[in-house]
């Protein structure tokens, strides 16, 4: 009989050697749609004893507790990401904890594809496909925001100063890819930052 194998979105795309930052797939994490009111204390309570901390509660934030990211998407919304193995028995702990609040926990693993940048010129690659402006002082790390990107709907999270976690819908992952792959071909850069040579 036989059974269930996951494959990552971007399992058989490697970064090649012509660009100008580092370039992979995170593929070790899962996902975790959670909704609520914050306003509903029972709903806090319960979230807070299963994650280990408050969910963020101001617009584009960010909160790490041991090995898992609370990533704010409305005032409503968060997306939760820790180790795949992990997600589904962490979805199931949120589910029973928040009982019969109004709300929902969802394990959403295999929904989106992470795409990791690093490097230097990271932020100068995302501004290639996207209006945001990077050298903008509110875009330090922790920073959360839904963007348009290429022409698609995505997720930017700053995990540290030159280190960007760009989170895309599975189905669009492979263009997701071949459009950072272009915009950080070496020969391409812009030199937006200051010390960039």
């Amino acid at each position: 009989m036989l059974e269930a194998r996951f494959e990552s979105a971007l399992a058989q795309r490697s970064a090649p050697e012509n660009i100008y930052i580092d370039m992979r797939e995170i593929s070790e994490r899962g996902m975790i749609d959670l909704r609520g009111q914050t306003s509903d204390r029972k709903f806090t309570a319960a979230a807070r004893a299963v994650l280990g901390t408050d969910l963020p509660k101001e617009p584009r934030t960010s909160a790490t507790w041991g090995d898992a990211k609370i990533l704010w998407l409305s005032p409503d919304q968060w997306l939760i990401t820790c180790p795949r193995g992990k997600a589904q028995d962490l979805t199931n702990a949120l589910v029973k904890e928040l009982g019969d609040t109004h709300s929902l926990a969802i394990n959403v693993s295999d929904m989106r594809a992470i795409i990791r940048l690093e490097g230097e010129f990271a932020r100068e690659v995302v501004m290639k496909g996207s209006t945001l402006d990077l050298t903008d002082g509110d875009y330090t790390p922790g920073t959360v925001r839904r963007m348009r990107f290429a022409e698609i709907a995505a997720l930017l999270h700053i995990v540290e100063e030159k280190t960007i976690d760009i989170y895309v819908f599975r189905s669009y992952a492979h263009y997701a890819w071949d459009f950072l792959v272009k915009a950080a071909r070496k020969g391409s850069e812009v030199r937006l930052f200051p010390n960039s040579g």
